[in-house]
């Protein structure tokens, strides 16, 4: 049996939170912000109380959680979609480079934005 690298088990690790993460808390938000409030079923959240709500740390930290794991959750998926779906398996190394730093540089702007 080959011996795997220690950072393909917390690749592992990262991609099964990322995918918790957003499978439960993204369709939730779209539900709220996409449907229910548009639509009148009920009252929307008044813009200052959504701002204050926001400017809380704990929601900021909550939401960049959300944003660099649903990030590594694609980065992974991605990967292993085109090493097994298109057989790139000789393109390994680029392949790693651009998707783990196509998430790494996601997580960076969404820090930006949180927290700048």
């Amino acid at each position: 049996m080959a011996r795997r690298s220690s950072s393909e088990a917390v690749a592992w690790l990262l991609f099964s939170a990322g995918g918790m993460a957003s499978a439960l808390l993204v369709p939730v938000l779209l539900l709220f912000f996409g449907v229910v409030f548009p639509l009148g079923l009920l009252a929307a959240p008044d813009h200052t109380y959504i701002l204050a709500v926001l400017r809380h740390p704990l929601t900021r930290v909550v939401l960049f959680a959300l944003c660099v794991l649903a990030l590594m959750h694609w980065a992974h998926r991605f990967r292993y979609t085109l090493f097994d779906g298109l057989q790139l398996k000789r393109l390994r190394t680029p392949i790693n480079l651009l998707c783990y730093l196509g998430a790494a540089i996601g997580s960076l702007w969404a820090a930006i934005v949180l927290f700048g």
